[in-house]
């Protein structure tokens, strides 16, 4: 990708909201699609509002009937793209027609259910691309105006004038035909071609013939070639029965060459060729028709058939870019699932523990009720002499503490002096020492940790 599409880009999309987003998008689509050009352009709303928007302008390959058509397209990506879906429009050229269907309106816009249900992160215009090809595959959107003469009308009224009057005159061509046409395809591959209306003025490709069988010379058995031209390709009844051409005549003689358009030459011709079916089995035989049958059957399902693969290629790349977004969405939900389902467990065990421990509560509060008031000195029994006095000196110790606790509260509020103060606290801190003595010893002699 060219550094000035970059540079480009940034400064074309400073005033976007996303415009890293919105450059990478850009970039992918003109690097897929090289027919795209980024351009800033005015854009008008219609409430009347106008606005700066970057457009891809330029021509989508379109496969249509075994043939690609460059269509014109230009894409505007308003200021939240990716937020909201771009605004597409079909641009036919001068000498194209815009065919409206219920995917592109009178003034060409485009309208897809791609554009109507654009989400963030799942749609780009890659993506979108793809479906303007599938969509205009099946549907041209455009399609080449009737190809207009101004000299067919002078060149059909020549044709009955003596051939010695205008030998010098090409023959006129066929009259256009009416149907529309798609936009020939391009040859280089980055420019749509002209259409066939245009292709008639290029001295280079003389104007094609239509597929119509040709009249053979009238009953006389005379014809003429016009100069500048070979001569009309024989019918198997002319090939093997009529007669070698003459020369024209002078141009003072009086013969009038029969017009080879002529209904009376025609149908003449017509029945000339069903005078001679001999001369025509000679020469085509039932085989040779079965074989170009077949031959045409097989080249039109083989077009057929590449472009359903080429539009059926495309549906399964967005499908299967669709799959994996749900299969990614699926494993999230799964693991939602399964981490729910595991704090539905705890939350079970959890409830069931405290419906235990809240019934093992009730039935010890009964129980207290029931029973008489208990000596606090007979609640706790010991089993051995040795944790018998190591409860007593637990419990001496911890009176001690709360003793001289209430000494400090005492002097700080100046009920004893600082001399009795000292004197107790001096007292009870000797004993407490012991006592904590006394303890460290009955825990070693237990085994207990110290």
């Amino acid at each position: 990708m060219p550094q000035g599409y970059e540079t480009y880009l940034q400064q074309a999309l400073s005033k976007y909201r996303n415009p890293d987003t919105t450059k990478r998008d850009v970039l992918t689509s003109i690097q897929t699609y090289r027919g795209l050009f980024p351009k800033m352009d005015t854009f008008v709303f219609n409430d009347g509002l106008s606005r700066e928007l970057l457009n891809l302008d330029g021509t989508i390959p379109v496969p249509y009937k075994g043939n690609t058509y460059n269509i014109p397209v230009c894409i505007w990506l308003q200021e939240t793209h990716p937020v909201n879906p771009p605004i597409c429009y079909v641009k036919p050229t001068a000498e194209m027609q815009i065919k409206v269907s219920r995917h592109v309106d009178q003034s060409g816009k485009v309208y897809l259910p791609y554009l109507h249900d654009w989400k963030q992160g799942s749609s780009d215009l890659c993506g979108l691309i793809q479906v303007m090809i599938i969509v205009f595959g099946e549907q041209p959107p455009v399609y080449s105006k009737p190809r207009q003469h101004s000299e067919t009308a002078a060149q059909q009224s020549q044709s009955h004038l003596p051939i010695g009057s205008h030998s010098n005159q090409p023959i006129p061509p066929y009259p256009q035909q009416t149907q529309p046409y798609m936009p020939m395809p391009s040859v280089s591959g980055s420019q749509p071609v002209p259409p066939p209306a245009l292709l008639t003025s290029m001295s280079s490709y003389p104007p094609p013939y239509p597929a119509t069988t040709y009249a053979p010379a009238p009953s006389s058995g005379y014809g003429y070639q016009a100069p500048g031209y070979g001569s009309y390709p024989p019918t198997p009844a002319q090939t093997n029965s009529a007669p070698t051409y003459p020369p024209f005549p002078n141009p003072s003689g009086s013969y009038a060459a029969p017009n080879p358009y002529s209904p009376t030459s025609y149908s003449s011709g017509l029945s000339q060729q069903q005078q001679q079916p001999g001369s025509m089995m000679n020469t085509i035989t039932e085989e040779h028709i079965r074989a170009s049958l077949l031959s045409a059957v097989e080249d039109k399902l083989r077009r057929r058939l590449r472009d359903v693969y080429a539009q059926a290629q495309a549906e399964m790349d967005v499908l299967k870019r669709t799959q994996d977004d749900l299969n990614r969405g699926k494993s999230k939900l799964e693991n939602m699932i399964n981490r729910l389902e595991q704090e539905q467990t705890d939350l079970d065990n959890n409830i069931k523990v405290l419906n235990d421990k809240n019934k093992a509560m009730n039935e010890l509060l009964l129980k207290m009720e029931s029973q008489e008031q208990i000596d606090i000195d007979e609640a706790v029994v010991t089993v051995a002499p040795l944790y018998k006095q190591l409860l007593n000196a637990f419990a001496e110790e911890n009176a001690i503490e709360d003793a001289i606790y209430y000494l400090g509260e005492a002097l700080r509020r100046q009920v004893i002096d600082l001399d009795v103060f000292l004197k107790h606290v001096r007292e009870l801190s000797r004993k407490q020492f012991m006592l904590r003595a006394l303890m460290q010893k009955c825990r070693e002699k237990a085994n207990l940790p110290i």
